[in-house]
């Protein structure tokens, strides 16, 4: 691939050729001097834009580049992404706007992610980060065919080592929802549900009444932390809240809510995301699977689900009690040697 300007002297002209993938082109100009002021700008015009069709990824049929900023403006024009815009804000002043799209966002997240550590923020934050970057990354592959081969599966986050689960019972449940008064009766409903349901504030607050079929609430993709749809039954008591959808509340009227409530009843290291915790364990007390807890709380895999793995141990006892006895087999064995 290459252009070339030459005179030829036997047709007294100037040819500019341009050879590319084993095809040439070309295009002449009178053979003065001219001519040739003409055929040297047009040869240089044609450069520059080869030069940008290399760098755009075009000209051997790649992708088009584009940068991270694009793919994060795209995903939060496309998806309902509150409850993670805290992540949001300070990744994109990270990556900044020359970062493309591909391998160069993988090396920038992981140089955020040292940064991170060396500031001494948690792993759970860092993990927050991480995951706006591996979000993009895996919608500009699965879904926009931005990029030619998957790297959002790449970025790895480890595991808090220090991970905080804390799980209310039922009675810590309704005092802490008895604390709440009247007045906040919606921001009450969806703290409720969040402890009846496991979905998250960005969740909850997204839902409208088509999310609602048949008592369950159905989570299209663009409502999940994952990007998967998701079913959860909702309790039938609490099925008239969602009447009420969308709800009449926002973020910071919500967040006044369970602030007061918690300090009212003496628990000032609740967290709102404790109540998705507690919602898991109440699913192990009933009886459910690991892998049911896994899809209704929208994990990945029974991998991130394991965290919850010592709730379950406490069903392992009662299944002794349901395997057959064969102590009769034994005794039957000794009385016939003797």
């Amino acid at each position: 691939m290459g252009i070339t300007v030459r005179y030829r002297e036997k047709r007294d002209r100037w040819v500019v050729t341009e050879t590319h993938n084993g095809q040439r082109h070309q295009c002449t100009f009178a053979g003065d001097r001219e001519g040739e002021r003409q055929a040297r700008e047009y040869a240089a015009q044609r450069q520059a834009e080869l030069n940008e069709a290399i760098f755009q990824g075009e000209v051997m049929g790649r992708q088009p580049k584009r940068t991270f900023l694009e793919g994060l403006e795209r995903w939060i024009d496309e998806y309902d992404v509150a409850s993670q815009i805290k992540a949001i804000r300070p990744v994109a002043a990270y990556m900044g706007e020359r970062v493309i799209l591909g391998q160069p966002t993988l090396d920038k997240a992981r140089e955020m992610a040292r940064d991170l550590r060396k500031r001494g923020r948690s792993q759970s934050t860092i993990n927050n980060h991480l995951q706006v970057v591996k979000r993009v990354l895996n919608l500009a592959y699965q879904e926009w065919t931005w990029l030619d081969r998957p790297l959002g599966d790449k970025l790895r986050k480890k595991s808090p080592k220090n991970e905080r689960h804390v799980y209310l019972t039922t009675e810590q449940l309704g005092e802490l929802l008895q604390a709440i008064p009247d007045r906040h009766a919606t921001e009450k409903k969806v703290i409720a549900l969040a402890a009846l349901t496991g979905l998250r504030q960005g969740e909850l607050l997204s839902l409208e009444p088509t999310n609602v079929h048949g008592g369950r609430i159905l989570l299209r993709p663009d409502q999940t932390k994952s990007g998967k749809a998701r079913v959860v039954p909702v309790p039938k008591d609490a099925r008239p809240w969602l009447e009420d959808l969308p709800f009449d509340t926002t973020y910071a009227k919500l967040r006044g809510a369970w602030e007061n409530a918690r300090r009212d009843i003496g628990r000032p290291d609740l967290r709102f995301h404790d109540l998705r915790h507690s919602y898991a364990s109440l699913l192990a007390q009933a009886g459910e699977s690991m892998t049911t807890v896994r899809d209704l709380l929208g994990h990945s895999s029974l991998i991130v689900t394991s965290r919850y793995a010592h709730m379950f141990d406490a069903g392992l006892d009662d299944i002794g009690t349901r395997l057959p006895s064969l102590n009769a087999a034994f005794c039957d064995q000794t009385a016939t040697k003797h």
